[in-house]
């Protein structure tokens, strides 16, 4: 059972990726096609794009966080990665996950705040940063809860 536990290591930090990256890839998208716009119109490319599409990567920290602490301590001491593999893998899916679809959702409201931001002279540009605060506390929370559940 031992490898249950240790598939708990590697999933806050596989899942947090996954979705920084689905985040990051709709977000991206959406700048691309706002510059494309920008460039038709010979407006100036507006580089704040580059901070929504960014902001989904930090979930792969947090994840990479949990892991760490995951993998710091006794967990290789006799017997304890065998006793606690249910809760480290469970620990590990559910911060996962939690990273995953913050990550993802993230990134959705960065796409629609560049949307948003190339018909209207940048000026949503604080309230989309502040609805993707918002949906970066989950990926917080999710770690930060799941740290205090460690064995």
């Amino acid at each position: 059972m031992e490898w249950l536990g240790q598939l708990g290591f590697a999933l806050p930090l596989g899942l947090g990726a996954v979705g920084s990256a689905l985040g990051i890839g709709a977000a991206g998208q959406a700048a691309a096609g706002a510059w494309a716009k920008e460039a038709r119109e010979g407006k100036r490319l507006n580089f704040l794009y580059i901070a929504l599409t960014g902001m989904p990567l930090s979930q792969t920290i947090y994840g990479f966080v949990l892991m760490l602490a995951l993998l710091k301590g006794k967990v290789y001491e006799a017997g304890f990665l065998a006793e606690n593999a249910g809760a480290l893998c469970s620990i590990g899916l559910a911060c996962g996950l939690g990273e995953l679809f913050s990550a993802w959702m993230q990134g959705a409201i960065g796409a629609a705040g560049i949307r948003a931001m190339s018909d209207g002279e940048g000026k949503p540009f604080v309230f989309s940063i502040i609805a993707m605060g918002i949906a970066e506390t989950v990926g917080l929370f999710s770690c930060f809860f799941m740290f205090l559940m460690m064995p």
